[in-house]
């Protein structure tokens, strides 16, 4: 990737807003300290003026800007007060406030090219080119630059490089670090046929890639392109801060023209002493002016949402706008889905019982593998894997039938063998089919997929599976309860008891089973007219529509079309199929939005003392300034300390 323009740039011209502002500083103090010292008066105006031309060519700028367009913001009453001062003969306090307006918008400037430095960080893990593996050159393989990979292309990683695509592993093994992408500390050990990241770094071995995307599509691009745009959009804060703006702005504007016209007219003498009242009125509504302008509230809410999301794709959290970082920190129940979610979404044989001396254990594994060997459905392929890893031999059948919702059939050796739900006999007798049913009683109570295999009329033996329950379901579940998420559901198409026993095993509150996507949806639905913010976290495949209906819809994503579903359907997307990030994700949205509460009362908390005080005459102009500007640092630092947050901290 070549490299930023912007930082080969010396400081002065990244920062000349910063830079100038601070000259404008220096030139200011002179002036002050001249006057302070009863010195040339002509040294102390050329002192000042330099100041106000370096401090104030910006406001100058945006507020002719503003006014071409016939509305008023903040620049127009930060430069009216900076004017009304200068034209009062406080040249210092015009200056003064013109220095702080303009060294708080250099900071707000600083603080979001740091926020959104911690997503373009993301660009730069990509590497610049690849190893192309090509049998027509005479090395066999040639440099190539990474962005022109297509899918196909096979590519060699050595040990130390980058992974320059998203790809699956051809050849070799080795642990990669996935934390650029996924925030996990720890590389993932992975071997042929295993999906890995653009961007990850190769740690021991030394492997071959073929590219599955073109480079535009990338995860990690994706990632970044659906950050950039989350930058644009608006939370709920940030949209009513801008409604109170539109208000407020002209508000200040009228109420400072009646401060100068009405008190004047009405004999009304001002609180200090000046050499009539219109200049002693007049002083009085430039320092309300000053105190009034809402230049903290503007800049603390979009500079503290942007600081959370930059924050959570450093940890593998992907939040698509403001509006869901704070609904995030609003939940109070969360439903799950099953497979996929809280467990690995991989079925595995866990029992293989025979109901007769006919046949053992292998010989019901082999019928059962070989009828299954002409199913696609995930538990016929996780029959067929066992047998292989048996090395069992599975018996070839003929005239294969599916049997949808209760099993599939085959001809082998003349007789028919059938394995599926004891109701695939359609009521006709068959032996030992009793017998069958009391083990598949006792399986499915303890969580598991059971089926007969038989042959005839006669139950020869009952195979059970199970989707293995993820090893970190459990502590995630338990974290959100300390937390304080009152109720946790798993909504799920799965049986009553095999839900039962996965809700049990990982501390789920309430198990529903037999969910179409439909019945989905509508509990969701149910839930949230009553009144519960809820969050559901699915795979961002079938419960695209839950996903949809919840306040905010999370999504697990892996490293492959997966992924592409969840970045594309959810509002939140866990990264690398890390529920652990769940708990993260729900802390740093909670302690993001305790920021923007802090910096709205901050901000508003300032205007309300403030600004009544110095239209009553109580504050002068030299101490509106500072106590105006000094909360516009103040929230934009404040909004800083979201970039330092680490999973351990509380919300």
């Amino acid at each position: 990737m070549p490299p930023d323009p912007a930082e080969n740039r010396p400081f002065w011209k990244r920062h000349f807003d910063l830079v100038t502002a601070v000259v404008g500083g220096v030139f200011l103090i002179a002036g002050a300290i001249t006057h302070y010292l009863d010195g040339p008066q002509p040294f102390r105006l050329g002192m000042l003026a330099v100041a106000y031309l370096l401090c104030g060519w910006g406001t100058a700028l945006d507020t002719l800007h503003v006014l071409r367009q016939f509305k008023f913001d903040i620049d127009v009453l930060m430069f009216a007060a900076a004017i009304g001062a200068a034209s009062l003969g406080h040249y210092e306090e015009g200056g003064l406030l013109l220095l702080l307006f303009a060294l708080g918008g250099a900071g707000e400037r600083l603080a979001l090219d740091k926020a959104r430095g911690a997503i373009s960080a993301l660009s730069k893990v990509l590497p610049d080119t690849a190893i192309l593996i090509d049998p027509s050159s005479p090395q066999g393989e040639r440099e190539v630059p990474a962005n022109r990979l297509g899918p196909g292309d096979r590519v060699r990683v050595r040990p130390g490089q980058r992974v320059p695509c998203d790809g699956r592993i051809t050849e070799g093994a080795s642990a990669l670090d996935e934390a650029a992408l996924t925030g996990e500390s720890m590389p993932v050990g992975k071997t042929v046929g295993d999906e890995v990241f653009a961007g990850s770094i190769n740690q021991d071995g030394l492997i071959t890639v073929e590219a599955l995307k073109p480079a535009h599509q990338t995860t990690l691009a994706k990632v970044i392109r659906l950050v950039e745009e989350a930058q644009q959009s608006k939370s709920p804060t940030q949209q009513f801060t801008d409604k109170v703006e539109k208000v407020y702005v002209p508000f200040v504007i009228v109420t400072t023209l009646l401060l100068i016209v009405v008190p004047p007219l009405l004999h009304i003498e001002p609180m200090r002493d000046h050499d009539n009242d219109w200049q002693g009125w007049f002083y009085q509504a430039m320092a309300f002016l000053t105190a009034a302008s809402p230049c903290a509230l503007a800049i603390g809410t979009p500079a503290s949402v942007l600081s959370g999301i930059a924050r959570a794709a450093r940890v593998g959290v992907l939040i698509k706008g403001g509006i869901h970082l704070e609904n995030l920190g609003r939940i109070r129940a969360i439903a799950f889905d099953k497979t996929g979610t809280l467990t690995l979404g991989k079925h595995t044989v866990t029992d293989i019982m025979a109901l007769n001396s006919q046949l053992d254990q292998s010989g019901v594994l082999a019928l059962a593998a070989g009828v299954e060997r002409g199913s696609q459905h995930p538990l016929a392929r996780a029959i067929v894997r066992e047998a292989e890893q048996q090395n069992t031999q599975a018996i070839e059948p003929t005239a294969i039938e599916q049997h949808r919702g209760l099993g599939i059939t085959g001809q082998i050796h003349g007789s028919t063998v059938w394995v599926g739900k004891p109701a695939l006999r359609n009521g006709r007798h068959t032996a030992h089919i009793d017998d069958a049913q009391q083990r598949i009683d006792t399986l499915e109570s303890q969580g598991k997929t059971a089926m007969v295999v038989g042959r005839d009329d006669e139950a020869l033996g009952v195979i059970a599976l199970a989707d293995a329950v993820s090893e970190s379901a459990s502590s995630v579940v338990e974290s959100l309860h300390r937390m304080g998420i009152r109720r946790t559901l798993m909504l799920t198409g799965d049986n009553p008891r095999t839900a039962q026993a996965v809700a049990q095993h990982v501390g789920i509150d309430e198990a529903h089973a037999n969910l179409l996507p439909q019945d989905k949806l509508d509990r969701i639905r149910q839930i949230e007219a009553s009144g519960t913010p809820l969050a559901m976290v699915g795979d961002g495949v079938n419960d695209a529509p839950a996903l949809a209906a919840a306040t905010v819809g999370i999504a697990i994503g892996g490293a492959g079309s997966g992924t592409d579903v969840a970045l594309e359907t959810a509002d939140i997307a866990l990264l690398g199929g890390q529920i652990t990030r769940l708990p993260e994700a729900v802390g740093l949205s909670r302690y993001s939005r305790k920021i923007i509460t802090q910096n709205l009362v901050i901000a508003l908390g300032t205007i309300a003392v403030l600004a009544p005080l110095a239209a009553l005459g109580r504050t002068p102009i030299s101490a509106a300034v500072f106590f105006h500007e000094g909360s516009t640092v103040l929230v934009v630092l404040n909004a800083l300390r979201i970039l330092a947050w680490s999973p351990g901290r509380s919300s």
